[in-house]
């Protein structure tokens, strides 16, 4: 293959990525979105922040000194969600005969990933990542026992890191990198007015739709103390993810002697701003070769969910934006108020032949969503992965990877039937029970641009 074709080839895929990048869907704890590495997928994301491809920057921007030259990648992924909701007793809706529940709600999504990196000199590299690292997207009829907390909704985000590493000698790397992202959101759900009038067709349905731009950075170390072991620690700072855009409610509900309820002083649609407190994450991973065919890895994470609090939704005048206020609503308020999340994981590599290599891995991720939080539109637990992979060493200068990964979810209840639940909205009760489950599919491509120089022992990373 030509570089010409190579080139256009590689052109085509970025840009057809970058078209993709329209719905994601959130696949670790809370709304993140893990899938950003076919090549760590393939163990279930085990020792990905000690590095062994370019896409371990998204978890440590210091493995980008195991990299040399001038190289890229390029990965995506498909996510196979499935959520279904059965409706439990003490439901408020059945009552007036609104007792449906859902099929699957959750809707696949391609995630797109792209890495690049230049070796500069021996010591030092740049790069750039682009990540859609937060995302959600589900559907959900309008004709269901819960829908006063789930409608539609849709998450997207689109993060640009820039990043710089240095190789201060063979045995340590660090690496800082800045975070920019772009979010857009469009949440709609029921108005908590009485069953009645929450009946379809009614206009009882509230939508919050935005905007808007965070920044953080990132930072990371990979200690080698043998050729065979390698160990890293990595850094994504937290975002305050600021979101501005239109509180929209149905064209009005007048009441004889009171008015419009949907209008002030009872609601106030119109432009509205928030702040969504999104968390940082510290990863810790390990490769250690065993023999020259076998590697294994280990991967422990942390993600400090528990500073999302409850984000209040305001008016342009910095007042709280409500809906039927001293009628049974409010202040329009997003109570996550979750917990901490982790993930744990290990995994294995077997070099088959010079150009294959197989790996696969298993990990478990606590959920930041506890029972007393949870609602249908994200209805996340704990869960375990599995997953397969391996890379192709097609030419000296390109490979690929490819991974499979199927998610166990921990039987899911939900019951928003008094305060316990922050979620609750004073007047519609909703309990049930919600079955799970993920399948995902992930390819990568890796290129390098330069020409690579003459085999060289360099511990048991491979040069791609």
């Amino acid at each position: 293959m030509s570089y010409r074709r190579v080139k256009a080839l590689l052109l085509a895929w970025s840009g057809a990525c970058a078209l993709l990048a329209v719905t994601t869907n959130a696949n670790a704890g809370g709304f993140a979105v893990r899938e950003q590495s076919a090549f760590g997928q393939g163990s279930s994301y085990a020792g990905v922040a000690a590095g062994g491809s370019l896409s371990s920057m998204f978890w440590n921007p210091a493995t980008m000194t195991q990299v040399p030259g001038l190289q890229s990648e390029s990965v995506l992924t498909g996510i196979l969600p499935y959520s279904a909701n059965t409706v439990g007793a003490g439901s408020t809706m059945p009552l007036f005969g609104v007792d449906a529940g859902t099929g699957n709600t959750g809707n696949s999504a391609l995630v797109p990933a792209s890495y690049y990196s230049w070796q500069i000199n021996p010591q030092t590299w740049i790069g750039l990542s682009m990540n859609a690292p937060f995302g959600l997207s589900v559907s959900f009829p309008d004709n269901w026992a819960g829908r006063n907390y789930s409608g539609d909704t849709s998450l997207r985000t689109y993060n640009f890191t820039p990043s710089l590493a240095y190789k201060i000698n063979d045995t340590i790397s660090v690496g800082v990198g800045v975070q920019v992202q772009y979010a857009k959101a469009d949440l709609a759900t029921g108005i908590p007015i009485n069953a009645a009038a929450q009946l379809p067709g009614l206009g009882s349905l509230a939508s919050i739709e935005g905007h808007g731009w965070g920044y953080g950075f990132t930072a990371g170390i990979t200690f080698t103390p043998t050729p065979t072991t390698t160990i890293g620690l990595g850094y994504r700072s937290a975002l305050n993810q600021k979101i501005k855009g239109t509180l929209s409610l149905p064209p009005g509900l007048p009441l004889p002697g009171i008015g419009n309820l949907f209008a002030s002083p009872y609601s106030t649609p119109g432009d509205i701003s928030t702040t969504i407190d999104l968390p940082d994450v510290v990863s810790l991973g390990l490769r250690q070769k065993l023999s020259p065919q076998w590697t294994v890895m280990a991967t422990g994470e942390w993600s400090n969910w528990s500073r999302i609090g409850t984000a209040t939704i305001y008016q342009s005048n910095g007042q709280p934006a409500t809906i039927l206020a001293g009628l049974g609503g409010g202040a329009v308020v997003l109570p996550f108020q979750y917990r901490d999340g982790w993930f744990f994981s290990v995994g294995a590599e077997y070099q088959w032949t010079s150009n294959l290599t197989v790996r696969g891995g298993v990990g478990f991720e606590r959920s930041p969503i506890s029972d007393d939080v949870r609602t249908p539109r994200l209805p996340d637990n704990d869960r375990t992965w599995v997953s397969v992979g391996a890379s192709y060493q097609y030419n000296k200068k390109m490979s690929f990877d490819f991974a499979y990964s199927h998610l166990f979810v921990k039987d899911t209840s939900i019951d928003i039937s008094s305060t316990d639940n922050p979620w609750y909205n004073g007047l519609i009760a909703y309990n049930g029970t919600v079955d799970s489950h993920v399948d995902i599919v992930s390819v990568a491509m890796h290129y390098r641009w330069d020409e690579p120089a003459a085999p060289a022992k360099q511990g048991y990373f491979k040069a791609k």
